[in-house]
């Protein structure tokens, strides 16, 4: 049941303003004489037999560190003790450098440690006696060839980079430019994960509003009050290993399935990882995406496999640089700025996929395109809306078991619709929806389930200094599709929707719960979303037939 009024963090009106529309970020020095202590790795990911070398800097001179693997249960596999630490000096635009640390220690990964997500807690003593801590996460790779009969889950790491506030500057915000208030439009993945990206208490609001908003009631933001308040990233129910992907990782591990863990950048240098696999499932919010990334994913599909994606924002394109050290991704700027408009090749620029010169829209990989949806449930968008997802198709096979009926809602009490969501644009015929002709809907694909959205935050009863992104993105859709961001064309924009939809192609077939916020049902006990992961996954797992 929703809450009947906003929760209280103890903040003013100006800091509650400050929460939303501030720029505030973890840094070196952040913590004052308390102390502190950071860590970050080499890589994301690793196979057995690699050797994980860390970069720590720390105002104490020892440190311990506890390594467990995430899974359902936890499994306590190393402790490393008096690591030797000291405070290693950091540029100004780490955000976009890198750190550049002297490693303080590595370690080898046994060959008998199992695939997944593995979370080190690092312990100093302050310098007021009391502890001080960080959290780092590394994901372990499976060897390859994995047997049949196992998910693979790939972490969303092209949209934990683009989200990671450490060091001031991330693809949303930041402290480059020549007045320091412009977003990075390369980011590094050489620096430490922000507060709440690997870790978070089970009280941390997610980013779908939990309160019921009577009319007329100004809309409010209480994950970023909470960020503020209690000193984590604004961005921590935005991305992270803590905020979704572990969610689903943990579930389906509890409920007995065989799981494996890849992070994306996987897809881009080893796709060769996907063979052997029935079923690739996606989870989240997964927005940031290479164009080999997503060839990995098209010919596992077409070759057999099952891509199960419920996840939400399909939407940007992505370049890696330096060994995958560096993300690039333009977005809003890239027409006037991405050097590829210039001298290089127009399908590889870092904008959003339905850009016409990149000529490879979303829902050609995954049936959705984030253009078509975007925001439901928070601040000023859809904030009274259904919290589920409307059922068009009760009778397919993904809802078997369910009792659910056409216009029923799933999920609504966990709130799985929302933050953001993928759609396409669609046509009603005897009461059912079907891709329209241009749609770029693949061929034979099904709309099973329908909700509202919006690209533009309403803004009836929104101050300027409340509202968190107005038309801005709106605009930016209508610029790109139809060339000009004018008032005409924000209008063809504003409403869009949230789909659940499933296609085959070529060998294999595409499940796609278009929703950030699927995790949320998992999380939180939901029998009929429960019910209908088990059949995607096992219609998936049950799927032999790979070419």
């Amino acid at each position: 049941m929703a809450k009947a009024q906003f929760p209280d963090f103890g903040l003013t009106l100006a800091e509650r303003r400050e929460a939303v529309r501030g720029h505030y970020y973890e840094y070196p020095g952040m913590d004052g004489e308390r102390g502190e202590i950071w860590c970050y790795s080499d890589r994301f990911s690793y196979a057995p037999g690699d050797e994980v070398t860390l970069f720590v800097s720390s105002t104490a001179p020892f440190c311990d560190i506890e390594i467990i693997r995430d899974g359902a249960r936890e499994q306590h596999v190393l402790s490393l003790c008096g690591v030797p630490t000291f405070w290693q000096e950091t540029p100004d635009q780490c955000s976009v450098e890198g750190c550049g640390w002297q490693p303080s220690h590595s370690f080898r990964i046994p060959s008998y440690w199992a695939s997944g997500a593995y979370r080190l807690t690092l312990t100093a003593q302050g310098r007021d006696g009391q502890p001080i801590e960080s959290h780092h996460l590394f994901i372990l790779c499976p060897a390859p060839g994995a047997e049949s009969g196992r998910i693979l889950q790939v972490a969303a790491t092209g949209t934990w980079t683009a989200y990671n506030t450490w060091g001031g500057s991330n693809h949303y915000q930041g402290i480059t430019g020549a007045n320091r208030d412009e977003y990075a439009t390369s980011v590094s993945t050489q620096r430490p994960w922000c507060r709440g990206f690997v870790v978070l208490p089970p009280d941390a609001p997610r980013v779908p509003v939990e309160v019921s908003l009577p009319p007329g009631t100004v809309p409010r933001y209480p994950h970023m009050e909470w960020a503020y308040a209690t000193g984590h990233s604004k961005k921590y129910a935005s991305s992270g290993w803590a905020s979704y992907d572990s969610h689903f990782f943990r579930w389906a591990e509890g409920a007995g399935y065989g799981v494996d863990l890849i992070s994306q950048h996987e897809l881009h240098f080893h796709p060769e990882l996907l063979d052997g696999y029935d079923c690739a499932v996606f989870v989240g919010h997964d927005e940031y995406w290479t164009w080999e990334m997503r060839d990995a994913v098209d010919r596992f599909v077409e070759r057999g496999g099952f891509a199960a994606r419920f996840a939400g924002n399909f939407m940007w394109q992505t370049r890696l640089e330096d060994e995958g050290r560096t993300q690039v991704c333009y977005k809003y700027r890239a027409r006037a700025e991405d050097p590829v408009y210039k001298t290089g090749d127009l399908t590889r620029a870092t904008n959003s996929w339905e850009a016409p010169e990149i000529g490879r829209p979303g829902a050609a990989t995954f049936g959705l395109n984030s253009t078509n949806g975007v925001y439901a449930g928070w601040g000023g968008c859809s904030p009274r809306g259904v919290r589920g997802f409307p059922i068009c198709r009760p009778e397919h096979w993904a809802f078997a078991g369910t009792g659910l009926f056409y216009g029923d809602l799933l999920g609504a009490e966990s709130h799985i619709y929302g933050y953001e969501v993928d759609g396409l644009d669609y046509e009603i015929r005897y009461g059912r929806p079907y891709p329209t002709a241009t749609s770029g809907a693949p061929e034979g694909l099904e709309i099973l389930a329908l909700g509202m959205a919006s690209s533009v935050e309403e803004n009836d009863v929104l101050a300027p200094e409340d509202r968190f992104f107005g038309d801005e993105d709106g605009r930016f859709i209508a610029e790109t599709l139809y060339g000009e961001a004018s008032d005409e064309n924000l209008e063809k924009v504003r409403y869009s929707n949230g789909m659940i939809v499933s296609f085959r192609k070529g060998a294999g077939e595409v499940f796609h719960a278009g929703t950030c916020e699927w995790v949320a049902g998992l999380l939180r006990g939901d029998a009929m979303v429960e019910k209908v992961t088990h059949n995607v996954l096992r219609r998936a797992l049950g799927s032999s037939n790979r070419t």
